[in-house]
């Protein structure tokens, strides 16, 4: 009986809010006769926009309600309402969720109000029949649902009434996917800038310097080689050192634009490499990216294709900068990294036991502390690059999870 209460007390609450939604209806309605008389005298067309925008904010609250209450979401579809003026206008008065939202509005203000005037003799008499029906006959209660239902009802009504045609519904996805793809192509533009200053920096400071210094020491040895040999072999042993330091940074900035390894060993060996050399003690699991292809017949000797090199080098790098942070700022002692294939593309998790606290630029959502930083951020966009995501959770106190997945077509 208990619960039941509640489970009403829970209903009539989304119902008076529902009715202080058909209140603000009334209001809303005088808003949009006030904005259709200043659009049609031109000069107040830029109230417009806003009318619709506000229009949206409250059946979005209403999306939002409705999908608390049934556990489903209620989809959304708007045009953006984006460029100058003339634009936001006709898009306000074009798009169909515009007047998807006013029929809504517009019945909501009946049936909201309605059904929170029902409401209220209940709870004058449903108490007095289940405290009957259910305290003292030990029936289940048969009044006090009809909260629910009421609530339910007006969620149905609501979901009808806000849900998009479904080719609007098309057309609102192609423009968010639209959206995705030109933030990710920056992100990827960006990245690929940041790499291309990276491998400047590091000929210029590096491998450039050096090769400058060998060709100064091979120059003085050839002026010196008739008149002081002693000096000339000297000044050629100091040039094969710099001769061998320059290659040294040579494979040092070849490793950062596509590892060796990588086209060697595969991912699977790559990763072993990465975490033999780290400073923590780091274990690799390996599921289905080496050895017999999963699910094969007994008896056949193919080995799992590999992934697309593309693949393999961002799942490689992401790898490497999270133990380079675990190494850095968790204060672990171990780690542990998996890599596995799946149906669509490739999964890597990177776990740490530190103290967590992990924050990632990119994602203002992250709770913010220690680590992280530009280094999850490139990670991040290195991954989205290739329609991949990556999710970071990291309380404080640990532990640390980074989990990066990458389709690929097998």
């Amino acid at each position: 009986m208990r619960e039941t209460i509640k489970d009403a007390a829970g209903a009539w609450h989304h119902l008076l809010v529902g009715a202080g939604i058909a209140l603000l209806g009334y209001l809303m309605a005088g808003v949009v006769v006030f904005t259709a008389f200043l659009t049609l005298t031109v000069l107040g067309a830029g109230v417009l926009p806003e009318t619709v925008l506000l229009l949206r904010r409250i059946a979005s609250w209403e999306r939002r309600r409705t999908a608390a209450l049934t556990g489903t979401a209620v989809p959304e579809a708007y045009a953006p309402l984006e460029g100058p003026l003339p634009a936001r206008v006709r898009t306000a008065l074009d798009d169909p969720g515009t007047r998807r939202d006013l029929l809504w509005l517009a019945a909501h203000s009946v049936y909201g109000m309605v059904l929170w005037c029902v409401s209220l003799p209940l709870w004058v008499v449903a108490p007095l029949v289940d405290g009957v029906w259910s305290g003292l006959a030990g029936r289940a209660p048969v009044a006090l649902p009809l909260f629910r239902r009421l609530a339910a009802l007006e969620a149905d009504w609501a979901r009808t009434l806000l849900t998009p045609a479904p080719s609007a519904a098309r057309d609102a996805a192609l423009a968010a996917r639209i959206e995705q793809l030109t933030t990710t192509r920056a992100g990827a533009v960006a990245a690929h800038g940041a790499e291309l200053r990276r491998i400047e920096r590091d000929l210029h400071d590096g491998a450039q310097a050096r090769l400058v210094a060998l060709s100064m020491r091979i120059g003085l040895a050839r002026r010196a080689y008739d008149t002081d040999p002693a000096t000339a072999r000297k000044l050629l042993d100091d040039a094969q050192d710099q001769a061998e330091q320059a290659l040294a940074e040579l494979r040092h900035v070849v490793r950062g634009i596509h590892p060796p390894i990588l086209t060697d060993r595969g991912l699977a060996g790559a990763v072993r490499a990465l975490a033999a050399g780290s400073a923590l003690d780091v274990t690799v699991a390996v599921d289905g990216l080496e050895g017999p292809v999963p699910g094969a017949a007994a008896g056949t000797a193919a080995d799992a294709p590999r992934a697309p090199a593309a693949v393999e080098a961002a799942a490689y790098f992401a790898v490497a900068e999270a133990l380079t942070n675990a190494a850095k700022h968790s204060g672990a002692d171990r780690a542990a990294v998996e890599l596995a294939r799946t149906r669509g593309g490739v999964r890597v998790v990177v776990r740490d036991e530190g103290r967590g606290g992990a924050r990632d630029a990119g994602d203002p959502g992250t709770a913010a502390g220690t680590g992280g930083g530009s280094g999850l951020t490139g990670m991040r966009r290195r991954v989205a690059a290739l329609d991949g995501t990556v999710r970071l959770t990291s309380p404080a106190g640990g532990p640390t999870v980074i989990e990066v997945e990458l389709p690929c077509v097998w």
